[in-house]
C-alpha cells in the first residue's frame, strides 16, 4: 500500500500541473488530529476547477492515480439521484487498498463550500490566493451537545415506543421488520444516550464523531458488551442498557427534569421475566 506521503504528493502534483484546477482541499478524518491514523482512512479531496465538461468526457485522466479495483460516480447514477448540485464526485478504490473520494467543484462555488464546511478541511493548494485566511481543521461540529430535559425525554420516549414494534415483529416472527425498527430507530437513540453519558463522564465538549466509533475505549467496552448480543434476546437486554444509561445521564441535563405529569415517558425498570417469556423467542 502506498504511504500517506506518497498519496498526498501524487494528488497535489497532479493538481499543480493541471491548469483547470485552481484550488485543492483535503477533508475528513485525515485532517483531524484527534483521530488515530490507520490504513482504512479515505483521502477526501476536493478540486475547484474552471470547467467540468472536459473532466466528465471520459475517465482516463484518473489513471494517473493508480489501477482501480472499483469506482463509483454518484452524480452519474440513476437509481440513487444525485444531491451535490453542480459538484461531481469519483469514489475510487485502488488495488493497493487506498481509497480516494475526489470531488470536482466549480471555482465559483468556493465561498459556498467553505461556508458549509463541517470544519474538517485543510487547504493543500491555492494557485490564485483565493483563501484569504487558511482554515484550521477542528471537529467542533461533532462535539457532544448537552441535552435539554425535553430532548432527553424525547430520546427515551422514541426508544421505548419503537421497542414495542421490535417486540411485535419478534412475536410475529417478522424478523426483518424487527431488525429494521431496532437498527434504524431504536439503536440510534441508544447510541445518542451513550453519547450523552460519555459526554457527562468526560467533557461535554468531547467529539463524539459521526458514529459510535469515537467513544472512549473504556466506555465502548463496558457498554458494548451489554448491547452487542444477537437478536432476539438482545432486544430486551438493550432496554436494560438504556435504563442504566438514563439513570447515569439524568443528572447532567441543562435544565430541571420535568415533573412526571409533564413527561411522555416513565422509566421504571427492565421488563419482567414474565414479559420476556411472553414476547421473546427463546
Amino acid at each position: 500500500m502506498r504511504s500517506e506521503q506518497e498519496m498526498m504528493e501524487l494528488l497535489t502534483e497532479f493538481a499543480r500541473k493541471d491548469e483547470r484546477i485552481r484550488l485543492v482541499t483535503l477533508e475528513g478524518s485525515r485532517t483531524n488530529p484527534n483521530i488515530p491514523r490507520d490504513s482504512f482512512q479515505d483521502y477526501d479531496i476536493s478540486c475547484f476547477v474552471t470547467e467540468m465538461d472536459s473532466f466528465k468526457e471520459n475517465d482516463r485522466w484518473l489513471d494517473v492515480f493508480g489501477r482501480r479495483l472499483m469506482m463509483q460516480k454518484p452524480e452519474d447514477m440513476e437509481l440513487f439521484p444525485p444531491d451535490l448540485g453542480n459538484w461531481f464526485s469519483y469514489l475510487m478504490l485502488f488495488e493497493d487498498g487506498n481509497k480516494v473520494d475526489l470531488t470536482l467543484i466549480p471555482i465559483g462555488e468556493t465561498e459556498e463550500y467553505f461556508a458549509q464546511s463541517d470544519g474538517l478541511v485543510r487547504v493543500l493548494l491555492d494557485k490564485d490566493g483565493r483563501v484569504a485566511k487558511e482554515p484550521v481543521a477542528n471537529d467542533r461540529q461533532y462535539w457532544i451537545a448537552q441535552p435539554t430535559a425535553r430532548q432527553f425525554d424525547d430520546c427515551c420516549n422514541e426508544f421505548w415506543m419503537v421497542s414495542t414494534y421490535v417486540v411485535k415483529g419478534l412475536a410475529r416472527r417478522e424478523i426483518l421488520f424487527a431488525i429494521d425498527h431496532l437498527n434504524e430507530i431504536a439503536r440510534p437513540n441508544l447510541l445518542r444516550m451513550m453519547a450523552w453519558r460519555i459526554g457527562a463522564e468526560r467533557d461535554i465538549r468531547s467529539a463524539w464523531g459521526k458514529t459510535i466509533s469515537s467513544s472512549t475505549a473504556t466506555s465502548r467496552r463496558k457498554i458494548g458488551r451489554r448491547c452487542s448480543r444477537p437478536i432476539p434476546r438482545a432486544a430486551i437486554r438493550r432496554c436494560g442498557v438504556l435504563c442504566s444509561l438514563v439513570t447515569s445521564c439524568s443528572g447532567n441535563i441543562r435544565e430541571p427534569w420535568p415533573t412526571a405529569s409533564d413527561t411522555h415517558t416513565r422509566i421504571t425498570t427492565r421488563p419482567s421475566r414474565s414479559t420476556r417469556r411472553r414476547f421473546i423467542a427463546r
